[in-house]
């Protein structure tokens, strides 16, 4: 009997998922200190908390390729917070600024509100990324050309740039170009994404070979450690003052890592638990945060790089964070030989990648209110601080989407043809006739901004509007609020000093204890409170011989 061969497709994908996780830790290390340089603090925080987070979102997380790292536009959010910036308490600050961003993500998840991401409009993210890709762009000028502007906002540092452009350190400008090529031209060669490090370390070594000094390296600006991080206290004092800017970086990280949630799906095929990423990600900023690490969040460039590489296990990650932790214990004086114009070309490098062109067309031609909005939110996060355009851009989705529920709302008047109980729908009369039965349905959400759009569709009762009954169609409305209501009464005293009725059809329990608790059930009448029936229809049709016995006859209608 011959024996089957061993299966040797086991062994291929834990090969593959390590060698993965070798190029994502490699590519990391210079990608982390870049983090921390882009969000102003030292990158040496980018730096770690790109190997905390990385180590804590693979064990946590839901996604099984989730990479959790500092992102562009947390770390762009980052450069508005002042504590956490400069002084004897900025390292205390951010500590408990992710620590902060890491209690709402995980009480959010907690509470599994995965689903609120839906409620953001795609033009707010569509403003909102590209504002931020901008953003990355031009927070790297200063160490791309050597020229430090004054300048309040963004805008006006580049216009104070291009104005200075004879002040540019001519050395810093060359290795920022060099970089720039270099990544260029290596992206599509067998070095894939090997080529970011690669073009990093050439052009940090232009300087050394040429023998420039003055072009500004890590080491000027922070020490590498050759150590792991160690444990740092959270500061209460700055609670209170970080809460806003932590709830504002939550948001954005969830955002993000809600679009990775969606789009990437566990090699079983399976989409991941958004909330349980929401935990996930929370744990992954605690420990980031007493580990002296920034604010982090599911990054889709380097999750992509695993699923680009089919990774079929949480390996990839776990590799990514040993080879990182390798890197900095036993090479972290070379790392701090980079070069920062060439850290800054990375970066703006990513920003222009994240400037998303396609995106910006298709919100434009969706119509003129999502331009408008996509336009308000790119201008805001250039404008004013990130974590004020977030809360303002989350703010005017939830303005949008009222807006738009409240404008979809429809009344129609069902006619029966002879003998059939098929309805057809009509637009309902301006004016209520005399001596009929009028059945309207509603369709869409009757909540409080709807009710004047509801109230303009109602035809208009006169003193001709005698001997009429309104059969009003409810069916599958569960909550009508106490504006609605009040509407109805109106509309009820209005036909009724007209001698004419209402009657509520296809009204649900929930509804009916509504009108019960508030009283309207009684100013309506118990009988003219028709209940739902699981038959399409059949209140309409109960409604209807309602109204024929408070008419005294049969309808004409």
């Amino acid at each position: 009997m011959k024996l089957p061969r061993p299966p040797r497709v086991r062994h291929r994908p834990k090969a593959r998922d390590l060698g993965s996780g070798v190029v994502l830790g490699l590519v990391s290390v210079p990608d982390g200190l870049a983090s921390g340089l882009l969000a102003a603090v030292s990158p040496v925080a980018g730096l770690y908390g790109y190997l905390v987070g990385m180590l804590v979102g693979a064990l946590s997380t839901s996604s099984v390729l989730m990479s959790v790292q500092g992102t562009g536009a947390m770390a762009v959010l980052l450069v508005n917070v002042p504590q956490v910036r400069g002084g004897p308490q900025a390292a205390a600050a951010l500590a408990t600024l992710a620590v902060l961003t890491g209690v709402a993500m995980f009480v959010l998840g907690l509470l599994r509100l995965g689903s609120l991401v839906r409620f953001v409009p795609n033009a707010v993210l569509a403003g909102f990324v590209n504002a931020v890709a901008v953003n990355i762009v031009l927070s790297q000028l200063a160490y791309f050309t050597g020229y430090r502007s004054a300048s309040p906002n963004r805008i006006a540092e580049v216009v104070d740039t291009a104005m200075h452009a004879g002040s540019f350190r001519w050395q810093t400008l060359a290795v920022g170009v060099a970089t720039l090529v270099l990544l260029v031209g290596l992206r599509r060669t067998p070095l894939g994404p090997m080529g970011m490090v690669v073009a990093v370390v050439a052009a940090s070594a232009l300087p050394v070979i040429a023998g420039w000094k003055g072009v500004l390296q890590v080491q000027d600006v922070a020490t590498v450690p050759p150590h792991l991080p160690s444990f740092r206290l959270p500061s209460l004092s700055a609670v209170v003052p970080l809460l806003v800017p932590a709830v504002s970086l939550a948001l954005v990280g969830l955002v993000q890592g809600a679009a990775i949630s969606r789009t990437v799906p566990n090699p079983d095929g399976r989409y991941p638990d958004v909330s349980g990423d929401f935990r996930g990600q929370g744990l992954a900023n605690v420990a980031s945060g007493v580990l002296g690490g920034v604010p982090v969040g599911g990054s889709m460039s380097a999750t992509s790089l695993l699923r680009t590489a089919d990774v079929r296990s949480r390996l990839g990650n776990l590799t990514a964070v040993a080879v990182m932790a390798g890197v900095i214990l036993f090479l972290a004086e070379s790392a701090g030989h980079l070069a920062m114009p060439a850290l800054a070309a990375l970066l703006m490098s990513v920003g222009l990648r994240t400037f998303d062109t396609d995106q910006i067309r298709l919100v434009w031609h969706t119509g003129g209110a999502q331009a408008g909005v996509m336009a308000v939110t790119f201008a805001l996060t250039l404008l004013i601080p990130l974590q004020y355009a977030v809360l303002a851009g989350l703010g005017l989705a939830v303005v949008l989407f009222v807006t738009r529920q409240s404008n979809k709302v429809t009344v129609v008047r069902w006619t029966f043809p002879q003998g059939s109980t098929r309805p057809r729908e009509e637009d309902p009369p301006e004016v209520l006739p005399a001596h009929e039965i009028v059945v309207l349905a509603v369709y869409g959400s009757l909540f409080f901004a709807s009710t004047q759009t509801v109230q303009a569709q109602l035809p208009d009762v006169t003193e001709e509007s005698t001997g009429t009954t309104v059969v009003l169609r409810l069916r599958g409305k569960e909550d009508l609020g106490s504006t609605f209501i009040q509407a109805v009464t109106r509309y009820r005293r209005a036909l009724d000093e007209a001698g004419s009725h209402l009657v509520l059809a296809g009204v649900g329990e929930r509804v009916r204890s509504q009108l019960e608790r508030t009283g309207a059930l009684a100013e309506l009448g118990p009988d003219n409170v028709v209940a739902a029936t699981p038959v399409v229809g059949e209140s309409v049709q109960t409604a209807i011989e309602r109204a024929r016995r408070l008419r005294g006859g049969s309808p004409q209608d």
